[in-house]
């Protein structure tokens, strides 16, 4: 197996977005401005209300897609598709936005913490004026793939004989969380061409 060598550390950087919710965000800066076909990729989270009761208002959206993924936490979606959710710990939400979409995010709680990440995917051209869509993936659907040494939660693609449980991607993309145990390794393989990254979240 060849190794993918690491071009660049980047450190996410504190902006705000939406009605001012406070972000980390590490792809769609001037370091890391875009790695095809990532367009930006936040982590939203904080356990002061402050930071995040003013959510997300609608806002519109073409051309891309966007994935939420909650680890804690509630987001209410509402969207000019007529679609709307809930979404809970380690619920994802994945928008095809194609020729355009208006959608609000906001928060279903008013204290506690809350933490999740949203990632931008660029659609290929040929896709970009198709009918929007909207895909809600409750946590419990989610492939997961345990041994001794760590757990794959399987958003997109396929890790060992676990798959995540959409097959319809533009992009063939591989979404994983991973939880390691200290001083073990992960190994994956990710097919020729792609561009990848990783997101340390602990440790």
């Amino acid at each position: 197996m060849s190794q993918i060598e690491t071009k660049k550390i980047i450190k996410a950087l504190n902006v705000s977005d939406g009605a001012g919710v406070k972000l980390k965000r590490s792809i769609g800066t001037p370091e890391a401005d875009y790695i095809d076909p990532f367009l930006m990729l936040d982590e939203f989270g904080s356990e002061n209300k402050d930071d995040y009761l003013a959510g997300f208002p609608p806002h519109p959206h073409r051309g891309i897609e966007t994935v939420t993924y909650m680890l804690n936490g509630k987001f209410e979606h509402e969207d000019s598709t007529g679609a709307k959710g809930l979404m809970t710990a380690g619920d994802v939400q994945w928008m095809k936005t194609g020729r355009g979409i208006i959608h609000s995010e906001m928060p279903a709680m008013s204290d506690g913490k809350l933490l999740g990440f949203q990632l931008w995917i660029n659609m290929p051209a040929k896709l970009k004026k198709n009918k929007p869509q909207y895909l809600y993936m409750k946590g419990s659907e989610l492939g997961v793939h345990k041994d001794n040494e760590k757990i794959v939660k399987v958003i997109a693609g396929k890790y060992e004989k676990v798959e995540g449980p959409e097959k319809n991607h533009n992009v063939e993309p591989i979404y994983f969380h991973i939880i390691l145990e200290e001083g073990k390794e992960f190994n994956c393989d990710v097919p020729e061409g792609h561009n990848s990254f990783i997101y340390l979240l602990e440790g």
